[in-house]
């Protein structure tokens, strides 16, 4: 008999623990995961993919607004938040499934429960089964932080925001990174009041400066209020039926839903991990080594459990590393470095490697390059709303450290460039690749 009921157990069925598993079963592993929610974990059920599809959604407000001057006459403009929040919905429901079917394809064996760890080898369901792995994967995410005040508890954080029942006329926001402002473009397009209140007068830590000055001169062009160092300090119903939500000492803001969206932190409360001598860091993240390794030498995590980069990209490459250094004798690992991310405001942005100062404080010699333009579709639809890319340079040798831009489809350009920048690539390079045009990506080789 087998000594291991599963050669991997996984723990949390996200996008790292799904790829894992995959991977470890097409690598001829016996493997088992369990997922006390959705099957799809954050990205999938709660996260970026409902969320972008929101985003897609409201950007039809712009886009109806600005039809007439290429054309078009469109009578009747309507918005139904039923429609849109079902159809998210749906397909939500879609790629779950899909992702049951990756595992069952693979016999993966999936439990939809809870599951803790009593022991270097143990897993318990919440049903009280237990069983005995080999190794045991876990991948159980992030979750929002929700700071506790006067009325947090008639708040919402990310993962209700989906299921609204009616559209908010008027919603507060409650943080300044990439959630908050996210879902403060998504609401102001679709016709809400938007007031941001954040703690500091800063926005999304770790993007140049330059990009999130821009993004919050537009923004507010467009209509949202913010209002800096005063985080809410009670929230509480007003006798019309609605909230009041008071930021610092100001007065109290009328509105229809107050959202948290403070960062999140890793889900690791209640998993049993100190049974296998684990110790939790400050944030309740698990301490891995290069390979995804707990102190336990059977015991691994990868993905936003870890507190290493939370983003899903960097989960899937973790559990795939993870699998095949485990399981298919190819012991690898993830690099972090010239990783790309984005925000999905409106406008976007996105960024690879160093900001400004990053790359002034680890290099000291080095030039900057910038375009500042208005995007041919802003000017054809009267919108003075300016983009601005900038590519941060070693002085030395030439090498491209970082590209940042905001700009509308800045995402989708910049995972081009953030080949480049991963490649090592100079100044010259850029220089001497010729220019797309017409295109907003041009400016990626114009700058002199």
């Amino acid at each position: 008999m087998a000594e291991y009921d599963y050669d991997l157990f996984v723990i949390g069925a996200g996008s790292g623990g799904v790829r894992a598993s995959r991977v470890a079963a097409s690598h001829g592993a016996k493997v088992g995961i369990a997922e006390e929610h959705r099957v799809g974990g954050t990205c999938v059920i709660r996260g970026c993919v409902p969320k972008k599809l929101l985003v897609y959604g409201s950007h039809f407000a712009e886009e109806l607004q600005d039809a007439s001057n290429y054309g078009w006459t469109v009578e009747g403009m309507k918005f139904e938040w039923a429609v849109l929040r079902d159809a998210v919905l749906r397909d939500v429901t879609r790629i779950e499934n899909a992702y049951i079917a990756t595992l069952d394809n693979n016999k993966v064996v999936h439990f939809l429960e809870r599951a803790t760890i009593t022991g270097p080898h143990g897993i318990r369901l919440a049903s009280g089964r237990e069983f005995t792995a080999k190794y045991i994967l876990v991948a159980t995410g992030s979750w929002p932080v929700t700071p506790v005040f006067e009325g947090s508890d008639l708040c919402i954080t990310s993962n209700e925001v989906f299921h609204l029942p009616t559209f908010p006329n008027r919603v507060v926001i409650q943080g300044a990174g990439y959630i908050a402002l996210e879902f403060a473009g998504i609401f102001n397009a679709l016709g809400a009041h938007v007031t941001v209140v954040n703690r500091s007068d800063a926005i999304l830590r770790g993007y140049d400066k330059a990009l999130c000055d821009r993004l919050l001169q537009i923004t507010m062009a467009r209509g949202i209020e913010y209002k800096f160092h005063c985080p809410l300090t009670k929230v509480e119903p007003s006798p019309e039926g609605d909230l009041l939500a008071t930021p610092g000492q100001l007065d109290p803001i009328r509105a229809d839903v107050v959202l948290i969206a403070t960062g999140r932190k890793p889900k690791t409360e209640g998993l049993g991990l100190e049974s296998a001598g684990i110790v939790l860091g400050k944030n309740g993240q698990i301490a891995v080594d290069d390979h995804s390794k707990s102190v336990c030498d059977s015991i691994y995590a990868v993905g936003d459990v870890t507190d290493r980069i939370q983003l899903t990209p960097v989960a899937i490459r973790e559990g795939h590393a993870f699998a095949d250094s485990v399981f298919g004798g190819n012991k690898r690992k993830t690099a972090y470095d010239c990783v790309p991310s984005a925000v999905f405001s409106q406008p976007p942005l996105a960024a690879v490697g160093l900001t400004e100062s990053e790359a002034r404080n680890k290099y000291g010699n080095i030039k900057v390059f910038s375009s500042d333009f208005r995007p041919m579709k802003n000017v054809f639809a009267s919108r003075h709303e300016r983009g601005l890319y900038k590519l941060v340079v070693d002085a030395n040798t030439d090498r491209v450290l970082g590209v940042h831009m905001i700009g509308p489809e800045a995402p989708e350009i910049l995972q081009g460039a953030a080949i480049a920048v991963r490649a090592g690539l100079t100044k010259a390079d850029f220089d001497a690749t010729v220019a797309l045009h017409p295109s907003m990506a041009e400016e990626l080789v114009l700058m002199r």
